[in-house]
């Protein structure tokens, strides 16, 4: 089973990942703030981090830095989640550690494309 772990404090954010991804094969769970999400990072060690860089205690790129620390959550893909579509946000995404960067508002079918570009495994998941 693959595990999602989407760390973003609007709920319908959090939902709108929720319906398109999980089904059968795919477990997602929520953190509304950073600590949250390091919290369950370090427990779950999830196959994908969906990561909004507004998060109330602190930024996505201070999680997304502190995770990429670990050397247990190495295999961990990071998507970094949010509004802030400027090219200095998603370089500094990027350097923060994250895969790939995601802009708010985003599309089912795009987020579809992306887990299944960033996890193989996952491709075709949703058609069965």
């Amino acid at each position: 089973m693959l595990t999602v772990l989407i760390a973003d404090d609007e709920p319908h954010v959090v939902e709108l990942v929720r319906a398109t991804l999980e089904d059968a094969r795919v477990r997602v769970l929520a953190a509304e703030d950073g600590a949250t999400a390091l919290l369950l990072a370090g427990a779950l060690r999830p196959d994908l981090l969906l990561l909004d860089v507004g998060l109330p205690d602190r930024s996505g790129f201070e999680v997304c830095a502190e995770l990429r620390r670990e050397p247990d959550l190495a295999a961990t893909k990071i998507v970094m989640l949010t509004a802030a579509a400027q090219e200095a946000d998603v370089q500094r995404g990027l350097a923060a550690g994250a895969d790939q960067y995601l802009t708010k508002p985003f599309s089912p079918v795009r987020l579809l494309s992306l887990v299944e570009s960033l996890l193989p495994c996952a491709a075709g998941w949703h058609a069965g």
